[in-house]
């Protein structure tokens, strides 16, 4: 069931799926809908509490004034946990840039974790990547910054007519009015405004989560993507192999410095899945954060 929740006078937008059971926090990716979840939340809901919530700026929530930060959507979490009256630990399931947000979660309130499932998470060292060349120019943060800015200035009607989202294959596949709520999603200017704040923010985010220290000992597993399809995947859509091939060693790199996050860890990689691996192998998301759920 979708509903708002009041966090300190701003709406958030809050999916909430199940009623018993451990609960599940999931922080999504930059740029994504809760909605792409539908899957695996309407599996782990049939024996767990599930909650999922847009950031401020994505789906209806609100922008607010305080900038996009992984710390502000730590706190946000925070915040909707109390107001729904959660007081047991969470399992918490972060993909990509939602995962660079759990760690900080993580990190600020661990006594509120159970278990910490990273699925193809930003990492915290992710000034690393800066090393590499663009895949294309048009793929640099700075042009990234820069389309943003502009989305964020146009009305609703005129993005509309700019932004055409192509679904993906695994999209495509989920129920109609899911795909069209995709499409919608992606056509608010208040998206662009907020990627750009998290964009413009995350080094420092990442070097502020680094601060914090370890994991604590919580429970933690890692998934990443598969680098080989990863590789192929983008050769296919036209992306120079060299580049490719770099850009995925390294990452395979990062994600394997995520294992070493926490001393009670495990890592996987997801056979046949690129970044999103939610659409790509829910199976296996379903089962590790069934795991999480199992541990004492």
């Amino acid at each position: 069931m979708k509903s708002f929740v009041n966090l300190n006078g701003r709406a958030m937008e809050v999916l909430q799926k199940g009623k018993a059971g451990t609960p599940i926090l999931i922080m999504t990716g930059m740029g994504c809908s809760f909605e792409e979840w539908t899957n695996i939340t309407g599996s782990l809901c049939e024996t767990h509490k599930v909650i999922l919530f847009h950031r401020a700026g994505l789906g209806a929530s609100e922008m607010g004034a305080e900038s996009h930060t992984t710390a502000a959507a730590a706190r946000d979490a925070k915040s909707l946990l109390d107001a729904l009256e959660v007081t047991e630990p969470v399992v918490l399931i972060g993909h990509s840039y939602g995962g660079l947000c759990a760690q900080h979660f993580s990190k600020l309130y661990p006594q509120q974790v159970k278990g910490l499932l990273l699925v193809d998470s930003t990492s915290d060292s992710l000034e690393k990547l800066d090393e590499l060349p663009d895949l294309t120019e048009d793929a640099s943060d700075d042009k990234w910054l820069e389309d943003c800015g502009k989305f964020a200035e146009l009305d609703e009607s005129e993005l509309k007519k700019i932004i055409r989202p192509m679904l993906s294959e695994n999209q495509k596949k989920l129920p109609n009015p899911i795909q069209q709520q995709l499409i919608e999603f992606q056509q608010k200017p208040n998206l662009y405004k907020a990627m750009k704040s998290e964009v413009e923010n995350w080094r420092a985010d990442a070097k502020t989560i680094k601060s914090l220290g370890s994991l604590s000992g919580i429970q933690l597993i890692v998934i990443g993507r598969d680098k080989k399809y990863a590789v192929d995947q983008g050769i296919e859509e036209g992306w120079p192999e060299a580049e490719l091939r770099a850009q995925e060693h390294l990452w395979h790199e990062l994600i394997l410095e995520q294992s070493a996050l926490s001393e009670n860890s495990e890592l996987f990689f997801a056979e046949g899945a690129g970044h999103m691996i939610y659409l790509d192998r829910p199976d296996l998301v379903i089962a590790m954060a069934q795991k999480l759920t199992q541990t004492p």
